[in-house]
């Protein structure tokens, strides 16, 4: 494996950390049906602030997860809106594997 191939896999590997959290997958679930502030996700997470606001820029590290600044708040969206796609391609295929 050349370095460039090495880096392709180091970025895949942190895209699929950054989702294995519940909270995180929440997230993105909300996020996929339309932008969001950060009160609403705290609210949906049941978290406080800060453990929301370490969620976020977790997913935003990744990639997955951009915020546009409105005066004080921030209202966060999705980049891609294929994540969960991806997982529920995942769960079918182990799901016709077990049957």
């Amino acid at each position: 494996m050349n370095e460039q191939e090495r880096q392709r896999l180091e970025r895949r590997a942190l895209l699929l950390k950054s989702l294995a959290h519940p909270s995180r997958l929440l997230i993105i679930e909300l996020l996929e049906k339309g932008p969001r502030c950060g009160a609403d996700l705290t609210e949906a997470v049941g978290a406080d602030k800060t453990t929301v606001s370490k969620h976020l820029t977790v997913l935003k590290k990744a990639g997955l997860v951009r915020d546009k600044k409105r005066g004080t708040w921030s209202d966060y969206e999705l980049v891609c809106d294929c994540v969960s796609h991806f997982i529920d391609c995942i769960e079918d295929g182990k799901r016709k594997e077990n049957s």
